[in-house]
């Protein structure tokens, strides 16, 4: 039998501990180093801070020094649950596949970043290749919802004529940083005014799957444009970390469209709020797409954000080190799966 899958973990926020956590409960995997600068948690073991039992596993100490961690070849996967947006993750990155690392990394636009960074994107595909290494964006959405699932219903079509994807989803479970991006709590004016300075970010990920789907179907998309309008509520709204008073700002509705052969051929609709229901709104996720034969896919309630994103990332593992090297997305992968078994059950020799 090979030894146990080897995966490090670099960003210790919500996601990253997630990750830990599923991780802890699987079969034929080790965590064998955490990476992660607040305060609260350098110096302390991993288990702690998770509140879980070590048991007879070896201590993990979370460190506030990526070098303390990573050394070239320690592990076979290193997770990257840090920044939305490919720039700012570049460097880190860079870093983890230049110690000879494959990585999975939770930014947004990192799920397909040739659509708004073709340059970094080209960058990150020859610094894997030269370090003999993958590496993989990911997550509930971008990363499955919004893109690969409607890019695997089209699998069953004869033709294609007009793609919608719609995601009515709860803020509700997210922390102060993501109230702060998507508005919650301010007034519209506040609101306009940070979406022109861009302290107000909605959904990060439209370009994204518009561009995923579209070349997975082999659509050229010409021209791509989104549009963000507050979501005001008439009550009062209150969740764990969020707070919108009647008249304010409780969310964001993001619509976005790719343009090919001078028409809109896809859609993407994207309402998220605090306490949803609280006006009749009810969650889910939906796809519909006209053609031959027609696909109407609805699921609901939604797939929860956070812990569908966790899910994504740890059951990429396999695939990731399977691959071949270089900058790989969900269209260049076998599909994503649940890992119920033994995790070196999943790797190729």
């Amino acid at each position: 039998m090979r030894e146990n899958v080897k995966v490090a973990i670099w960003g210790f926020g919500a996601m990253g501990s997630g990750m830990a956590r599923m991780l802890l409960n699987k079969k034929g995997v080790d965590i064998v180093g955490v990476c992660d600068r607040h305060e609260l948690r350098v110096g302390k073991s991993m288990y702690d801070v998770l509140g879980v039992e070590r048991g007879n596993r070896p201590e993990v100490i979370i460190k506030a020094d990526i070098d303390e961690v990573l050394t070239e070849k320690c592990c076979d996967v290193c997770l990257c649950a840090t920044d939305s947006f490919t720039k700012n993750a570049f460097p880190r990155l860079k870093h983890v596949l230049e110690k000879k690392i494959n990585v999975i990394s939770t930014a947004e636009e990192m799920a397909y970043p040739q659509a708004q960074n073709p340059e970094l994107a080209a960058e990150l595909d020859r610094i894997a290749k030269e370090n003999g290494v993958t590496i993989l964006g990911t997550g509930i959405n971008p990363g499955l919802m919004m893109d690969l699932l409607v890019v695997c219903l089209t699998g069953c079509m004869i033709d294609v004529e007009h793609i919608e994807a719609k995601r009515v989803n709860s803020l509700s479970p997210f922390g102060p940083a993501v109230m702060v991006e998507q508005g919650v709590g301010v007034t519209v004016e506040e609101f306009e005014k940070g979406v022109k300075d861009g302290t107000i970010a909605g959904h990060v990920g439209f370009a994204e799957s518009v561009r995923m789907i579209a070349d997975a179907i082999g659509w050229k998309v010409e021209k791509f444009e989104q549009q963000m309008k507050p979501i005001v509520t008439n009550v009062d709204r209150k969740s764990p970390y969020g707070f919108a008073k009647a008249g304010n700002v409780a969310g964001v509705n993001m619509t976005g469209q790719g343009w090919v052969d001078g028409e809109v051929k896809i859609d993407m609709i994207h309402p998220q709020q605090i306490e949803p229901e609280m006006e009749g709104t009810e969650t889910g996720d939906y796809i519909t797409i006209k053609g031959t034969p027609a696909i109407h896919m609805a699921n609901k309630p939604e797939v929860e954000g956070g812990l569908g994103t966790i899910a994504m990332c740890v059951n990429m593992i396999p695939h990731v080190i399977n691959a071949k090297p270089g900058l790989k997305t969900m269209i260049d992968l076998p599909v994503p799966r649940a890992i119920m078994g033994d995790m070196r059950d999943f790797i190729e020799e």
